[in-house]
């Protein structure tokens, strides 16, 4: 894609991103709301990264520091840019990203059952540790 451009989010973008979210992305999270997403960016202005093309969005990647590990979320790209290479340009961008704040390894929330994102990280040189599991907790009542 020759006008894919990659950009930080800013809090102007975030109605759209969840927009685009609720199109692109597999799954939901409890954190995929406006509140969610301005603490992120409040945290981590940069953490947030958008691919567009033809002044829409084709993709999201959430490359997350938190002064130890990178950690990446929501890459989702939009279905009818997919194989484009736009997760290939929103993953080099993290990683540009993640080496600059001085990480050393990063590493990604895969949905278990996603077999389309385990060939696409794959892809990208990614390999599933299956010596771990996460562990989670909701914080919140009712949250999931």
């Amino acid at each position: 894609m020759d006008d894919l451009r990659i950009r930080a989010a800013t809090p102007d973008d975030l109605d759209a991103v969840l927009a685009f979210w609720k199109v692109a992305a597999e799954g939901t999270s409890i954190s995929d709301d406006r509140g969610g997403v301005e603490r992120l960016l409040a945290r981590d202005p940069g953490a947030l990264l958008l691919a567009e093309t033809g002044g829409g969005t084709a993709g999201t990647v959430i490359a997350g520091f938190d002064g130890w590990r990178c950690h990446l979320y929501r890459l989702a790209v939009h279905p009818g840019h997919r194989r484009r290479g736009v997760a290939t340009a929103l993953l080099a961008a993290a990683e540009e990203r993640f080496a600059a704040l001085g990480g050393r390894r990063s590493d990604a929330m895969v949905l278990t059952r996603n077999r389309t994102a385990h060939r696409a990280w794959e892809a990208a040189g990614y390999a599933a540790e299956e010596q771990w599991r996460r562990w989670v907790k909701p914080l919140a009542d009712g949250a999931v």
